[in-house]
């Protein structure tokens, strides 16, 4: 049994030590590293706490009577010190969506929003941590599988809102995430969305034609279609049309920014140009910025060619790189971009917080709106999937950030 129990925390320790400094750079070994990463760095409450009962039932079976055990005594205690930095680390998010709040929108931004921040919402929320993937409000109600355009489940969006309905409550847009090719709206954006309608938002999650069966831009074409729906419909479900907030993560992270920088592009709007598919604030999360990879980094130019070339836009970028950088955020930025919270993790292994940061640096220059940028100490890609104390202290962030940027919309306000 002890040496049993020396794999189990060799395991756990060499998870640990990758989620501290992941491993295998940007290259091939990034995916493996991102996904240990994710799961270690966000469960490390649980697994300092599966840790520690691990260790104490080898004790009270073996006590430390071999020396295989000694060794996995060892590290266990090497695991549990990891695991608290880890949790440490992610404490460290509340200041740093602060801080960036604070720089981008003035540090006494909270005395004008509708709910002052109370420090009770600002603790770290451990009944609901408890068991993460339990994502359920019963304050929200959720209005399931809405056609939004002809063309089967991927043009379906569901509503999330306050089972109290109120007139004209401001609305958030969730794009999903996964490459442009996997996944849809029931996995990504929950914590966010159940948070924002318990507080009185409409928030709408929506599907979208995937690749390598649709080819860029269908997926933006069907987003906007999407902006176009809610523009129509929203009001009977309580929305605010005039107040269209967007918000995603990874690949939905670069929909909603492009979203946001192509407001009433009739290139990306066949068929119904008319419609307004402006956005009023921007929340994207981890995302892909420099989709024509014009800013040489090695790691945009292996995405370039190795993923968006072949299954998403499915064109060679030499000879069609226009087509590339019309779908690219990086190269779309205009002084009409709305207000922006940029948020992307420090240890992401898919996308390198490198993008982020030029981004942002970017969009500042152009931007006549504010501009807030948050990169969460310690956290890898997908961080926000389920609840955890990081993403919780980030969804109380973003909620402020929204808040104030509805307010700001208001007629008469300054």
């Amino acid at each position: 049994m002890t040496p049993r129990f020396l794999t189990r925390r060799a395991i756990q320790l060499a998870l640990t030590a990758n989620a501290l400094r992941p491993a295998g750079g940007a290259g091939i070994g990034s995916v493996p590293a991102f996904f240990a990463g994710w799961l270690t760095g966000e469960l490390a409450p649980h697994l300092l706490a599966l840790t520690a009962a691990d260790t104490a039932a080898h004790l009270v079976r073996h006590g430390v009577r071999t020396r295989s055990g000694r060794i996995g005594l060892g590290l266990a205690a090497l695991s549990t010190a990891g695991l608290g930095a880890l949790i440490v680390d992610a404490h460290r998010a509340r200041g740093a969506v602060e801080r960036a709040l604070a720089e981008a929108l003035g540090p006494r931004y909270a005395e004008d929003l509708r709910r002052s921040p109370d420090p009770k919402d600002l603790a770290t929320p451990w009944g609901q941590l408890v068991l993460p993937f339990r994502m359920h409000n019963r304050d929200v109600r959720r209005d399931r599988d809405i056609a939004y355009a002809p063309g089967g489940k991927r043009f379906l969006l569901d509503v999330y809102r306050p089972k109290e309905t109120v007139a004209r409550q401001p609305v958030l847009l969730q794009i999903h995430g996964g490459a442009w090719m996997v996944d849809s709206k029931d996995h990504q954006g929950i914590p966010l969305m159940l948070h924002m309608a318990q507080r009185g938002w409409v928030c709408v999650a929506v599907n979208y034609p995937l690749s390598p069966g649709a080819q860029w831009p269908e997926h933006m074409v069907a987003i906007k279609r999407a902006v176009a729906w809610i523009r129509d419909n929203i009001a009977r479900y309580g929305g605010d049309p005039a107040f269209v907030a967007a918000t995603g993560g990874s690949a939905g992270g670069h929909l909603a920014a492009l979203l946001a920088l192509t407001a009433n592009d009739a290139g990306l709007q066949p068929g119904f140009t008319e419609a307004d598919t402006s956005v009023q604030a921007c929340v994207p999360h981890y995302g892909v910025y420099d989709f024509a990879a014009t800013s040489g980094a090695p790691s945009s130019t292996r995405r370039l060619k190795g993923l968006l070339a072949r299954y998403v836009v499915g064109k060679d970028p030499v000879k069609h790189l226009d087509d590339y950088v019309a779908a690219s955020p990086l190269d779309r930025i205009t002084e009409k971009a709305p207000p922006f919270f940029v948020i992307h993790g420090e240890h992401d292994s898919l996308v390198p917080a490198r993008e982020a940061r030029e981004f942002v640096r970017r969009l500042r220059q152009a931007s006549a709106n504010p501009v807030a940028y948050a990169e969460i100490p310690g956290a890898q890609h997908a961080f926000d999937v389920f609840p955890s104390i990081r993403s919780a202290h980030v969804v109380r962030g973003v909620e402020r950030f929204l808040e104030w940027a509805y307010l700001r919309s208001l007629p008469g306000s300054a």
